[in-house]
This record gives C-alpha cells, structure tokens and sequence, in this order.
C-alpha cells in the first residue's frame, strides 16, 4: 500500500510487484493526476505523491485507474512537468 494523498488526505494505491501493477484509483489517470478542486484535495500534494512514490515504480508498471483506460508508469512519467504546468 502507498499513502498517495492529494486527491484525498488519505489516499492510497495499491502496488502488486509481483503483478507488475499499481492500482492508483483517483490518484494518477492516463493523462495526469486525478482532481484537486475540493476542500479536502490539494495539486501540489498530489503532485508530489505521484512523483515521489509512483513514478519511481518500474516504468513497465501497469497502471490500473479509478476511471477511464489503464496506462502505465512509463507512458506518464515524461508528463510530470507539463501537468505541474497546467496545474490543476
């Protein structure tokens, strides 16, 4: 289990190594991390979780999302800095 906050203070994804998975909910999606805009969620926060802790996953990792088609760490990590650009 990885605490993943930002999307929720208490956010976690699941890592199965042995599957080559992470289960990132609404943490990471194929196309940038999962949304900010309420009270309790936070951009840099989980900004700072998916670089931190996902994105230092194996690049072939599958990444399975709370919604929308599955990607994998390598496909997203090249986009960290352009979703830090968007912002939230």
């Amino acid at each position: 289990m990885l605490h993943t906050p930002g999307h929720a203070p208490g956010a976690v994804c699941l890592y199965a190594p042995a599957l080559g998975a992470v289960f990132t909910g609404d943490t990471l999606f194929a196309g940038g991390p999962g949304a900010t805009g309420r009270s309790f969620s936070d951009f840099p926060t989980i900004v700072e979780s998916i670089k931190e802790r996902l994105l230092s996953l194996p690049p072939e990792t599958k990444v399975f999302t709370g919604h929308g088609d599955s990607t994998t760490i390598g496909d997203e990590a090249p986009h960290l800095e352009e979703w830090i650009a968007r912002g939230h």
